[in-house]
């Protein structure tokens, strides 16, 4: 991904609200969100060049995992280091608690280029909901558990005011999403923002001034470089709800859109009626679960 917001505890009836926009090369290929057919409990989209993802979540195990890269200067990457999309699986398949993931990540973390992770576990009824976050360029290197609320996460650390940043954090108000249609929109429409900021709002991180100001909008629109996907999840108290992705092409039209209904473990074991969800088999691609989808041209 490239920026995500992510609020945690702040809707009683939704207590895990997920906006976030992947913005990459059109060239490099990639898979929209699925089951993997060789893990076929991971929900995720794919990027086919290394095999990784950018935000996956377990289908019925309550794990959830989201990464951005940091920005850096162009050349500071280094061949020899590992995929930051490895981590997401990496994670989703892992028996650790995120905590303990990410203090073993935590030692690792020179072994990849910048990147910001966040990776969360389903509660199990009466424990509190809470996201780990690390990010191996900050200064401080320590894994932290978070405390409910609203956080954005870009291209730098968790919650540094960028202003497509701090666009989405005061635009998107989750905390009166109600699970409809315009609910959802509502979310899509704050992501498609295309408004470029000003030059003196723009950081300075080792790119051009052309380039800084191409990234500086929520939703990027270029003819080599921009949004490919928005994905929303929202899930209610009871574990139950939806992974609902749009794909996009370099003018930044719909070509596909996803629904995948998603089960975890019931936050609360006191309710048990989970929001009912209308599904029908996929038209096209190697998916074998029920969805609905729908493709354009």
């Amino acid at each position: 991904m490239c920026i995500a917001y992510i609020a945690v505890g702040i809707n009683a009836d939704w207590p895990l609200i997920i906006a976030a926009n992947r913005d990459e090369y059109h060239a490099r290929p990639s898979q929209p969100a699925q089951p993997w057919l060789d893990e076929p409990e991971i929900l995720a989209g794919r990027d086919l060049q290394a095999g990784g993802t950018w935000l996956g979540m377990t289908q019925s195990r309550g794990r959830l995992a989201l990464l951005t890269n940091y920005r850096e200067a162009p050349g500071s990457k280094n061949s020899q280091q590992r995929s930051r999309g490895e981590l997401i699986p990496q994670f989703l398949m892992d028996e650790r608690s995120p905590h303990d993931y990410l203090e073993h990540l935590a030692q690792h973390g020179d072994d990849y280029a910048g990147f910001n992770l966040f990776v969360l576990q389903w509660p199990t009824a009466g424990q509190p909901l809470r996201l780990g976050y690390y990010s191996n360029r900050h200064p401080d290197g320590q894994p932290q558990m978070l405390e409910p609320g609203v956080h954005v996460l870009s291209n730098a650390w968790l919650n540094t005011p960028w202003p497509k940043s701090l666009f989405l954090k005061e635009t998107l108000q989750a905390q009166n999403f109600d699970g409809s249609a315009q609910a959802f929109e509502g979310l899509f429409q704050g992501l498609h923002n295309q408004e470029v900021a000003p030059d003196a709002d723009l950081p300075q991180t080792g790119l051009s001034l052309e380039f800084e100001r191409l990234l500086s909008s929520p939703f990027i629109v270029s003819p080599d470089y921009g949004t490919r996907c928005t994905t929303l999840i929202a899930i209610t108290q009871q574990g139950q709800g939806l992974l609902r992705e749009r794909s996009f092409n370099a003018d930044a039209q719909i070509t596909r859109q996803h629904d995948w209904p998603v089960s975890w473990p019931h936050f609360h074991s006191d309710q048990t009626n989970p929001i009912p969800h209308k599904s029908n088999r996929a038209t096209h691609g190697p998916l074998s679960h029920s969805t609905s989808s729908k493709e354009t041209s």
